[in-house]
């Protein structure tokens, strides 16, 4: 059963996070469901999230964070959202949050908190969701970590949203979208320690978990805007070039869905 969703926030999309999280509760059959942001600078002051960042300028000539940890001869380490690498926390917040609920956190409370959370989902802030999310955890084999779209999703682009720089990797937007197993033995050797100080290019494809850890769910479940098959039918829509209020990106598919979304929200 899931109980918690979280959806990652950034300051420079505050309207795609609006869209996000209102198609969320729009759909929920189950509204006792929390649905929250993701925020580095509160996990930053909780403690939480202790990677080592840079802001720079990047060949396009816009600002954008490097994780440091991330850099090597193959890869620049930049960071096209702030919740890049935050996404896996949501196992332990998840867990603290079935302990604690909302409490303000303390150096303590980052310690390893035992407790039941069942399935967390986590989602990038520039989707729309247009079904209820929580339908497929109850169908979940135990025995799987996570549970996340199989894309082979390999950009031709150098550049994604808002002039940020498109980092490859093994696994490219699985973890965009994912159910985590957060009682699941594998799940809790994701230790903040581990989180803070592996390369983020070895989270995002899941390095802790073996293959048959990892559940598939069909493509409408992140249905990646000009690169999924058009013949799908989505059920989450990710704009992960560039959401309808960024230049470049208003008449995209699905933009005037998006836009009601967020002319809902602001009613």
């Amino acid at each position: 059963m899931l109980r918690s969703v979280y959806i990652g926030f950034d300051p420079r999309e505050a309207a795609a996070f609006a869209v996000a999280r209102n198609s969320v509760n729009r759909n929920l059959a189950r509204r006792q469901i929390p649905v929250m942001g993701l925020v580095l600078s509160k996990l930053i002051d909780e403690g939480l999230y202790t990677r080592p960042t840079e802001m720079r300028v990047n060949s396009d000539g816009k600002r954008q964070f490097i994780d440091t940890l991330s850099v090597s001869d193959n890869y620049k380490g930049w960071l096209s959202t702030e919740h890049a690498n935050v996404r896996f926390l949501v196992p332990h917040l998840a867990r603290l949050q079935s302990r604690v609920g909302f409490k303000p956190l303390n150096e303590k409370a980052t310690r390893f908190v035992e407790g039941s959370a069942g399935w967390a989902l986590f989602m990038d802030g520039d989707m729309l969701a247009r079904t209820d999310v929580s339908r497929p955890a109850e169908r979940f084999e135990s025995g799987k970590a996570i549970y996340c779209v199989h894309h082979n999703h390999v950009p031709t682009s150098g550049v994604k949203m808002d002039g940020q720089v498109q980092t490859q990797y093994g696994r490219k937007n699985w973890s965009s979208f994912v159910y985590f197993n957060c009682d699941h033995p594998s799940n809790r050797n994701l230790t903040l320690e581990m989180v803070n100080t592996l390369p983020g290019r070895d989270l995002h494809r899941f390095c802790w978990l073996q293959d048959d850890e990892i559940g598939e769910l069909g493509p409408e479940w992140n249905y990646l805007v000009g690169h999924s098959d058009p013949a799908v039918v989505p059920k989450v829509i990710h704009f992960t070039d560039g959401v309808p209020d960024m230049p470049g990106y208003e008449d995209a598919p699905f933009a005037d869905e998006w836009r009601r979304e967020l002319a809902s929200w602001a009613a």
